[in-house]
């Protein structure tokens, strides 16, 4: 299908078809995201006999979702959605693949490769996002994004559920408890990029690119820069993700250390991940109709929220824990959809998918240094602390707007 053949009507069914893809795709790859997020803090102070590093693990699949971020970007770019985001599902399956290798033989060179790789996996989740918005229009790009964001709760919240079931399948095949969940992550990564390369067709961001090409000639000649929204749209998601990163990281260390089981850790990961997720097709409509700037002024105001009342909590009281989490993972989700139409709104096909991944090589940067970060922290302070300064410096993102007002573009 070509850009001349694409009319209102076939642009709404590819659009839909689109979805439907991003759909299946993002209740597979938020399985595989759950793995590492539940337990790779666990696992990490497991092999290392150690909790102040027990954040690394963290910094390495977030490092890895950097350099990933990049490349599905740019293999977007040249290729088109479809390869960027299968083959970036592929890798993520491999290091997870890796990891419980690593923990059978207690390798830590290949754990810390494997995490890395894994990365992948949590880059391309993210990156998936995108694909939703390519054929929106700019009146319904954030609700294509909360789609996409959505889809991904049922294998995120479940992911973390498993746990305990996972452990003892692992206890099973002679693999170690921790590295249970890594199996769900590798199958459930590569089904999710068989699912983009078998079914993404057509392509919606060469079609979206040949619309653009069609309707203003000189754009592929010569794209123009992003608007400075997109670089605000950056700001915003990532001091949202240093908050939520360095908060929910230590929280299962922080659990286990006081008497959790693991069911317990479960659980509050599980409702933490789907209250990023979960709330997206509200959140989508309110960024449509109440604009991006106050919904990313809320995000900043609900993470503040989050992190007094984790700092506050009593170790022992699973119901404060559960509320923190639920609302750290609620002001993530307000900063995430307003960001991304942010980027969306600020840029055109023919620099979208690259300044996207640029941007989300912020993110996860950010994010791996406060994965890094919060077990130095929590162990030369303690979590009530890391859950303050984490809460503060999310309310940064406030000023930043109020000063910087981004202008809008289609």
């Amino acid at each position: 299908m070509t850009a001349t053949d694409l009319t209102a009507f076939n642009r709404d069914e590819v659009q839909r078809r689109t979805l439907r893809v991003v759909v299946a795709s993002q209740v597979l790859g938020g399985a595989g995201l759950a793995a590492g997020i539940s337990v790779g803090a666990l696992l990490a102070e497991e092999m290392l006999d150690t909790g102040g590093l027990a954040g690394l693990p963290t910094a390495l699949f977030t490092l890895g979702s950097a350099l990933s971020a990049f490349l599905v970007g740019r293999f977007t770019q040249r290729l088109g959605r479809r390869y960027g985001l299968g083959l970036g599902f592929a890798a993520g399956g491999i290091g997870a693949i890796g990891v419980v290798i690593a923990a059978v033989t207690g390798s830590i060179p290949l754990l810390f490769a494997s995490l890395f790789i894994y990365g992948a996996g949590t880059a391309t989740n993210l990156q998936a996002r995108y694909a939703g918005t390519d054929l929106a229009t700019p009146q319904t790009r954030a609700k294509a994004v909360s789609v996409a964001m959505v889809s991904t709760t049922l294998g995120a919240v479940a992911g973390p559920n498993l746990i305990a079931p996972l452990g003892r399948l692992a206890d099973s095949l002679g693999i170690p408890t921790l590295a249970g969940p890594f199996l769900l992550a590798a199958a459930a990564y590569l089904a999710a990029g068989a699912v983009f390369l078998i079914f993404l067709k057509p392509d919606p961001y060469l079609l979206a690119r040949a619309l653009d090409v069609a309707e203003h000639p000189a754009t592929d000649a010569a794209p123009s820069k992003p608007g400075r929204g997109a670089w605000v749209g950056g700001i915003v998601m990532a001091l949202g993700h240093i908050a939520m990163v360095a908060i929910m990281t230590m929280t299962p260390v922080h659990m286990r250390a006081h008497g959790h089981g693991l069911d317990a850790v479960g659980l509050v990961i599980g409702l933490h991940i789907g209250a990023m997720y979960l709330p997206s097709l509200v959140t989508g409509v309110l960024v449509d109709r109440y604009g991006r700037i106050p919904m990313a002024i809320a995000s900043g105001v609900t993470l503040l929220a989050a992190g007094i009342v984790a700092a506050v909590a009593p170790a022992e009281s699973l119901g404060l824990l559960i509320l923190a989490l639920t609302l750290l993972g609620l002001g993530w989700n307000f900063g995430l959809i307003a960001g991304t139409s942010l980027v969306v709104d600020a840029t055109v096909p023919a620099n979208r998918p690259r300044t996207q991944g640029t941007i989300d090589v912020g993110i996860a940067l950010a994010g791996a240094g406060a994965g890094l970060g919060s077990g130095v922290v929590a162990s030369a302070l303690s979590f009530a602390a890391l859950s303050f300064i984490g809460g503060m410096l999310a309310l940064a993102l406030v000023p930043t707007l109020l000063f910087v007002r981004p202008r809008r573009t289609a």
